[in-house]
């Protein structure tokens, strides 16, 4: 470990820092894992701290797992490095016979099951897609430190939208919390909730973890919750030793109760702090680099912790692609084909992405995939420890480590030869069920080949126990195959070669978003993350229609606008006669301002609102609501019904033409709309 030569000079402060509090701005591609992981290895060898009194929290199991490999190469192991939901259960393993007495509490796999019961008990709807959102709300209510009381209010204040009435909502919630304490169960939660009770209500437990870690290191500080952050300060103990790292531009979880103002507030809470920026992107061109920069430069209302602009520092690549397809199925096709060229050209096939906004744009993806004979591996799909070959390939490796005669040899061959007992063949199969069966064990081998050459003792019997360590926290090796990921499961990822597919209006932005301008930044950010996952080349599309021969009514992202270059097929003007874009039909002028953007004309512009047709949109907009028991702003907000009663739609081009109204609300509510206004029309 050489930090002159190995860190630039920012790195190097962040590094070198002295022990107290350290806040590192990192921005996407700058290199903060290796900072984290270099600062803990410069901490301990300077003897300012033993490694195992060193905490460093991240939020996945895999960057946990990273950090560790990391801390392994650098030659220094002790420190634990783990999600705050594995740390958090540990503490409460080990405290519980103080703190409770007796057996631990059953911790629920899932909680649906739980919720259902509460669901049924209060009336409420039980099927699949209702308890999962239910499960959302009780999640971001108990991550926000919010109790069943207070629920109502605290969505009312935060304009959130529910799927259920929110009365109802904390019903189930005070039922669900009943059925856990009579079961003696508890939910992923809980781990935080109960290990913070632990620290701030016994004087003895906090005492002893405290004199145990005394300094701490947490990542993604930008998506922190309430709750995560009370957790931290109980193990923090009013102590300093303290070292952030996060990024306000890549916060894209406040739909679960994180938020950037820790982060951005943190030189408030410790006014001594060392503050260092990070902005010399390592991981993509300088093409990707400058999209990335547009991309969040356009955003509203920045804070001065967000403020980061990259430097690229890879020499030059392709310029970034745009591409604008007909249907959902020639988009995938299309994508397909593209990616195909890249295989071909020597782009490995693992190092290619999809990411999309939501889950369901996969499907499209996984069959032209299928018919194109390129293999892909859905993340977020099956996990890869529960795999049936996985299984095996672990009995088969545990009962070999704990023989009294071990397997002579290097570990990669051991693994290799082991493994060829359930299948492993020295050549892949064609394809198919028994290639993707190939591929898992091929993994394994890989991971054997990287412990190998990272660990100091490589035996078989600490190879099985990093594998048990993988599979506790689900930290799955690398498997070939394209990725096809939303943009969320994205974050911290990175791939030679991103797509990032369906940039459409009520898509990107999501359509619930659109009533909301922090949603809409937030929608944003999600843009940012997927542009900076790529290193060299990375294609951006959208489609006219859903199904082939389907209407054209969609349109491409707000957030494409200024981006596509101006000698781009894609930069034409749009069907319907207006430029991509938006401006003010009064003054002409461009619109920013999501409120003028939705009225179609600055606000300060005179109106020509026809106010009777207004009230006769209200009136069918309360009476909608009603009948779909659901918030008025959930059918349209007022500045859309604003919009449509200046603009007086006659037929569907025009209706969404109006910002706010995409295809899937053209599809529901656009006849009644179009009947109400010419109604208005013919009585006038």
């Amino acid at each position: 470990m050489d930090v002159e030569r190995d860190l630039d000079p920012e790195q190097r402060a962040a590094v070198t820092a002295p022990r107290g509090p350290v806040c590192v701005l990192a921005g996407a591609g700058t290199g903060k894992t290796r900072t984290i992981t270099y600062r803990i290895a410069h901490l301990v060898r300077s003897g300012h701290v033993a490694p195992s009194a060193v905490l460093a929290v991240t939020f996945t199991a895999r960057a946990a797992g990273e950090m560790r490999a990391r801390l392994r190469k650098l030659g220094v192991e002790g420190p634990q490095a783990l999600t705050f939901h594995a740390a958090a259960l540990r503490q409460l393993r080990y405290f519980w016979p103080r703190i409770v007495g007796g057996p631990p509490w059953r911790l629920l796999d899932s909680k649906l099951p739980l919720v259902g019961r509460a669901a049924h008990r209060v009336g409420v709807d039980t099927d699949a897609e209702m308890l999962r959102d239910l499960a959302g709300e009780l999640e971001w209510a108990k991550a926000s430190l919010i109790s069943a009381e207070d629920y109502p209010s605290a969505v009312a204040q935060a304009r959130r939208t529910t799927p259920e009435a929110p009365e109802r909502i904390a019903e189930v919630y005070r039922v669900y919390e009943k059925l856990k304490v009579e079961e003696r169960a508890l939910d992923f939660d809980d781990l935080l909730l109960q290990t913070t009770a632990a620290l701030e209500e016994n004087a003895e437990v906090a005492e002893e973890f405290r004199d145990r870690y005394r300094c701490f290191v947490v990542d993604e500080y930008q998506d922190v919750t309430p709750l995560q952050q009370r957790l931290l300060d109980a193990w923090l103990g009013g102590r300093d030793d303290l070292t952030v790292v996060g990024d306000a531009n890549q916060t894209i979880y406040s739909f679960g109760g994180a938020s950037p103002r820790e982060l951005l507030n943190f030189t408030r809470r410790y006014p001594h702090a060392q503050v260092i920026r990070l902005v010399r992107d390592y991981r993509s061109t300088p093409q990707v680099v400058t999209l990335a920069n547009k991309v969040i430069g356009a955003a509203r209302r920045r804070l001065p912790g967000s403020r980061l602009r990259l430097v690229g520092q890879r020499p030059d690549g392709p310029e970034p692609q745009f591409t604008e397809y007909d249907d959902e199925h020639a988009e995938a096709a299309g994508v397909a084909a593209r990616i195909r060229e890249l295989i071909d050209s020597g782009v490995a096939v693992n190092e290619i992405a999809v990411l999309f906004r939501v889950n369901v744009q996969s499907e499209a993806y996984e069959q032209a995939l299928s018919e194109a004979g390129i293999p892909y591996v859905v993340r977020g799909g099956e996990r890869f420890f529960e795999r049936a070959e996985v299984r095996q390939a672990m009995s088969v490796l545990r009962s070999a480590a704990a023989s009294e005669e071990q397997p002579e040899g290097a570990l990669p061959a051991v693994v290799r030869e082991l493994l060829g007992k359930v299948g492993l063949t020295a050549e892949p199969p064609a394809g198919g069920a028994s290639r993707q069966r190939w591929d898992s064990l091929m993994a394994l081998v890989a991971l054997a080949e990287e412990f190998h050459a990272d660990a100091s003792a490589p035996t078989l019997r600490r190879y099985v126990h990093e594998l048990e360590q993988r599979a506790a926290a689900q930290h799955a090796p690398t498997v070939a195959g394209v990725t096809l990921a939303s943009l969320h499961a994205a974050k911290g990822l990175e791939w030679d070669a991103v797509f990032l597919v369906g940039l459409c209006e009520g898509t990107l932005p999501i359509q619930h978003a659109d009533d909301d301008e922090e949603a809409i930044e937030e929608e944003r950010r999600l843009l940012y993350v997927g542009v900076t996952r790529a290193r060299e080349y990375l294609s951006l599309s959208w489609s006219l229609s859903r199904q082939p021969g389907g209407r054209r009514t969609r349109r491409r992202s707000r957030f494409l606008y200024g981006l596509v270059p101006e000698d781009h097929p894609a930069a034409r003007v749009a069907r319907r006669g207006r430029g991509e874009r938006p401006r003010c039909r009064v003054c002409a002028k461009v619109l920013t301002d999501v409120a003028d953007v939705k009225l179609g004309r600055c606000a300060g512009c005179p109106s020509d609102v026809d106010p009777d047709l207004l009230a006769a949109l209200k009136a069918w907009r309360s009476a909608k609501a009603k009948e779909m028991k659901v918030p008025a702003y959930v059918v349209f907000t007022d500045a859309t019904l604003m919009a449509i009663a200046e603009a007086k739609p006659s037929d569907d081009s025009e209706l969404v033409a109006i910002s706010g109204i995409g295809a899937t609300k053209l599809e529901r509510f656009g006849a009644e709309v179009l009947a109400e206004v010419r109604k208005h029309a013919e009585s006038s």
